[in-house]
């Protein structure tokens, strides 16, 4: 059972990180440590868990439902809890949710089906989203992928999922089109049952903001939550000025974060947080694999520029 009731999700949501241990086993202490230094941080409304941050495609079911039972030990009774639904299959999908609400979470975060790459319709995300909904009685984010990835929903297709699943209350919207992320934010926060828009487009944060999002969703977040959270807030009191100030200090970041590959940005995130002195080490599970000395260097200049990170503490530790 939730311990945060009907909780809409909305405002800035970091995801967290999920520390391994050498041997590739979840690091609990780290990652107690890295729940409980995000969620010291003023200005959120959630923590993200079991999402494309902590790996979770790499965690069995039994992992996923312990990190649930850390974060709900560690931060449950300051922040709700949003859980990742990482499944190829409906079956699978509805089982976690079930799980989920069982652990405390108070809402679910769905990815898409990776079988939707070959093809969708209408009829298949609308069963998919119905199968987890009969599961449980959290609200559900819709996870917008880009539409190019196959696995993105069609205006039309996310708007009949809205129709007939009416726990679904927000999108973390991941479109990567600006014109398809406007239309989003405009069609979707205006409906009769308004759905809110999450961005997580963290490469680009600023402009998304200033759209009119309702909140944000964001792998960084785990890094830099103070930044993202003062970043909404200046954006929500229409304050320019402070919010290009603090874009100013993001942008060296995510650069260096969402630098190609892609599939490296927690990997570098990690890195940032052992440079920072929050981890202890920066273990990634297979394929991914541990960063350069290069690719390291950089990440160290970024905080450095982003003010996180003195000068001569980057010298020491070089």
């Amino acid at each position: 059972m939730s311990r945060h009731a009907h909780y809409v999700p909305h405002g800035v949501i970091p995801a967290v990180l999920l520390p391994f241990a050498d041997d590739l086993s979840i690091d609990e202490k780290g990652f107690r440590k890295h729940l409980s230094d995000v969620a010291a941080t003023d200005g959120l409304s959630a923590i993200t868990i079991n999402a494309h941050s902590t790996e979770v495609a790499s965690c069995s079911f039994d992992e996923q439902r312990r990190v649930l039972e850390i974060a709900q030990d560690e931060v449950g009774g300051r922040l709700p809890i949003v859980n990742g639904v990482w499944a190829d299959g409906s079956i699978e999908a509805a089982r976690i949710a079930r799980m989920a609400e069982q652990g405390g979470a108070s809402a679910l975060l769905v990815f898409p089906p990776a079988p939707f790459t070959l093809g969708q319709t209408p009829a298949m995300a609308v069963e998919h989203f119905k199968r987890i909904a009969d599961a449980t009685s959290l609200p559900l984010i819709v996870f917008q992928y880009p539409l190019a990835t196959g696995q993105g929903y069609p205006r039309e297709t996310l708007l009949q999922m809205i129709e007939a699943v009416p726990t679904i209350r927000a999108i973390k919207d991941w479109a990567g089109n600006v014109p398809q992320h406007e239309m989003q934010v405009r069609a979707l926060q205006s409906l009769k049952r308004p759905v809110n828009v999450l961005t997580t487009h963290s490469a680009w944060l600023l402009s998304s903001l200033v759209l009119g999002c309702n909140g944000l969703l964001s792998g960084s977040g785990s890094v830099i939550p103070d930044l993202q959270a003062a970043l909404f807030q200046a954006v929500q009191r229409n304050d320019l000025a402070e919010a290009r100030r603090l874009n100013d200090r993001i942008y060296p970041l995510a650069r260096v974060f969402y630098a190609e590959p892609w599939a490296d940005m927690h990997n570098r995130m990690k890195e940032a947080l052992v440079l920072l002195g929050r981890l202890p080490r920066a273990v990634v599970r297979p394929p991914l694999v541990k960063l350069g000395r290069a690719e390291i260097d950089r990440i160290r200049g970024a905080l450095v520029e982003a003010g996180l990170l003195s000068a001569k503490a980057a010298r020491d530790a070089a």
